[in-house]
C-alpha cells in the first residue's frame, strides 16, 4: 500500500488527471452495465438476455480499459 502511495505522488498533474479520468470512466461503464442489467423496464427494446450481454460487455470493458492504464503506468 505505501509503495501504491509513494508511486501516486510522483505522479505529475497530468498523470494524475489521466489516472482520474479512468477511474471516473471505471464508474460509469460499471454503473450502465449494472443498470442494464438490473433495469427491467430500460426505455430501449431489448430481449433479456441481450440487455444482460451488453451489460455484462459493458463492465468487462471498464474493467479492461482500466487494466490497461494501470499496465501503462507501471511500465513507464
Amino acid at each position: 500500500m505505501k509503495q501504491i502511495v509513494t508511486n501516486y505522488k510522483k505522479k505529475s498533474l497530468k498523470e494524475r488527471f489521466l489516472l482520474f479520468i479512468g477511474v471516473l470512466f471505471l464508474m460509469i461503464y460499471l454503473t450502465l452495465g449494472v443498470i442494464l442489467i438490473f433495469w427491467t423496464k430500460f426505455p430501449i427494446r431489448l430481449e433479456n438476455k441481450y440487455r444482460i450481454a451488453l451489460g455484462t460487455l459493458l463492465i468487462v470493458y471498464g474493467f479492461f480499459r482500466f487494466w490497461r492504464l494501470l499496465k501503462t503506468d507501471s511500465d513507464d
